[in-house]
């Protein structure tokens, strides 16, 4: 059996800590290694443990819920040194998930990484800046239940200070309780701070295929792990130079943690993300609650605290015209999820009933057997 303390394990610089070895105490008394996934791909994974980086089978956790996949960031409990081939045999739960709802017309969700502590959302200054793209991203990173920090990648394409404030001023009125930072991986600017930001913890870095992701994890880890593709400057996009999500270790000397970078995100889904909305926009959810009438639309209402503060200027009409936007992108989805489920209860329904049916049969034997007949 595998024994190890918390203040010892080759896995705390992965986040390993007491919590994680009392949920794992049950699988440790099996013998079985606790790990950290740091890859996923073709049904095999690697997973850091106290031996090392081992490689395993993930058939025995593939469930049919797309949202309970082995992801990059879980941990598992994996078979000992001399088993071949070695499986993951079960997921730890998770305590923070980033999901996204896929393009699916089955209304399914899929993670993107699990145990987060921040979410990194990288928004390239060589564009004009989305902040409706923002503002999806950020409600997602909340409702992730990880800590949302707002990297502004490529700062040195806006050499301008008071141009780059306005920006920043813009990005922030658009993520309120975030940090905002503008940063360049290309002259360092930034770069120190972000690390401090993340030092110790997990985090996932997110963004679109352009936003210098994969520069900024080399700028982070301190070396060239991750390959860069120039973008086109037709539009600012670029190639997926990452195609997987890697889990990086960062530099001790920052102060550690570790980094999980993710392929560029084409299309950014809301799923569930109810509490994560009212998170983003909690200023229009403090408003709302000093409205006249608790139901109130912020349409035509008289006493509309929410219309009150467009009004006056203090809330930009841009940000409620979002928020309703993503509310009913949100209600959408949360419709279409309870239709697939009822649809799915109900096939499952007629399922058992047919084998109900069956078994009765069966039990009767062959029509007519058991009739005297007469």
């Amino acid at each position: 059996m595998s024994s190890f303390s918390s203040s010892s394990s080759p896995l705390i610089p992965y986040g390993w800590d007491a919590d994680w070895e009392e949920t794992f105490a049950p699988y440790a008394a099996k013998g079985l290694l606790p790990g950290r996934v740091l890859r996923v791909d073709r049904g095999l994974c690697d997973v850091a443990t106290p031996e090392g980086v081992v490689r395993a089978d993930t058939e025995f956790v593939v469930p049919r819920d797309p949202m309970k996949v082995v992801c990059t960031g879980d941990w598992a409990a994996v078979d000992p040194e001399g088993c071949d081939p070695r499986y993951v045999q079960t997921l730890l739960p998770r305590r923070t998930a980033f999901l996204r709802s896929t393009s699916s017309k089955r209304s399914e969700a899929q993670v993107l990484a699990a145990n987060v502590d921040h979410a990194l959302i990288a928004v390239s200054l060589g564009l004009d800046l989305d902040l409706g793209r923002v503002e999806r991203f950020i409600a997602l990173a909340w409702g992730s239940g990880a800590q949302p920090v707002l990297v502004l990648t490529k700062a040195d394409l806006v050499p301008d200070p008071a141009t780059l404030g306005h920006l920043v001023a813009d990005a922030e009125e658009s993520a309120p309780g975030v940090q905002v930072l503008p940063v360049s991986a290309e002259t360092g600017e930034g770069v120190d701070v972000l690390g401090a930001v993340l030092a110790g913890g997990t985090s996932v870095l997110l963004g679109q295929s352009g936003a210098g992701k994969s520069t900024l994890a080399n700028a982070l880890l301190g070396m060239e792990a991750q390959d860069v593709h120039a973008v086109r400057d037709k539009d600012g996009k670029g190639r997926h130079t990452t195609t997987t999500r890697d889990m990086l270790p960062l530099p001790a000397e920052s102060g550690g943690g570790v980094l999980i970078d993710t392929p560029g995100l084409r299309g950014v889904g809301l799923w569930d993300a109810e509490e994560g909305l009212g998170q983003a926009f909690s200023e229009i959810e403090a408003l709302a609650e000093e409205c006249r009438f608790h139901d109130c639309a912020h349409e035509t209402e008289p006493g509309c605290a929410v219309l009150a503060a467009i009004e006056d200027g203090s809330l930009p009409e841009r940000r409620l015209d979002s928020y309703r936007k993503l509310l009913r992108e949100n209600q959408r989805l949360a419709a279409r999820t309870d239709a697939r489920l009822r649809s799915e209860q109900k096939q499952l329904f007629k399922q058992r009933s047919a084998l109900g049916r069956h078994m009765m049969e069966r039990k009767r034997g062959p029509r007519g057997e058991g009739h005297s007949g007469w």
